[in-house]
């Protein structure tokens, strides 16, 4: 089984949704999107996953990240789901599901044999050229976090945007608060600068407020 690396682009894929065909990755150029799996529809921890996701998703809309869910099940299946989650628990969701099969699933490594025969709780995160940044897999028993999701899309915007790291828990780190990370010097006279211009432990941890 080939499964999708960071820094590869999305494989290309036709699929059918509840809004309809879409043609992976091209529908996805020019914004950044989460793509998130989960076992199957009518189940009680992906019911849970799929409100979350609803009740972020101005989060993510602010970072201008699109949502798509995908399992394996027929696409009336999700179209259902979809009218329960609505009708039982007064949350609509407004963003497409993919109706995934083995294959698909088997391509994106969504499959893990010595889970069953459901996909695995996958998330992708897919930058606007159409290239995966962020791989996370959770099994199926455990639910996931959805701001540590928000949390991912948002620092690697940073990152890419203004050229610096981010640090753990970002930004709520315990030693930096909401500070970014100044990439390492690649000479002496410019590490010997980063204690100067920069908030610094040392020439190779500098930091600053953004």
């Amino acid at each position: 089984m080939a499964m999708p690396m960071l820094g590869e682009r999305f494989p290309e894929l036709e699929v059918q949704t509840t809004h309809g065909p879409m043609s992976l990755p091209k529908d996805l150029q020019g914004k950044w999107t989460v793509l998130f799996s989960h076992p199957a529809d009518f189940t009680p921890v992906c019911t849970t996953e799929f409100v979350s996701f609803q009740k972020h998703k101005a989060d993510f809309d602010a970072l201008g990240c699109q949502l798509i869910g995908m399992s394996v099940d027929q696409v009336f299946s999700h179209i259902k789901w979809v009218e329960w989650i609505k009708e039982k628990l007064d949350v609509e969701i407004t963003f497409p599901i993919i109706a995934g099969n083995d294959t698909i699933a088997e391509q994106l490594g969504m499959l893990h044999p010595a889970k069953g025969t459901n996909t695995v709780r996958a998330v992708f995160i897919i930058d606007p050229e159409g290239v995966i940044r962020t791989i996370l897999y959770y099994p199926q028993e455990i639910g996931r976090n959805i701001p540590e999701i928000v949390r991912a899309v948002n620092a690697l915007q940073t990152s890419d945007n203004e050229g610096v790291a981010t640090p753990a828990n970002w930004p709520e780190n315990e030693l930096i608060q909401n500070h970014v990370i100044i990439p390492p010097a690649t000479d002496e006279k410019s590490a010997k600068e980063r204690l100067q211009q920069y908030e610094c432990f040392d020439w190779w941890f500098c930091h600053k407020a953004r």
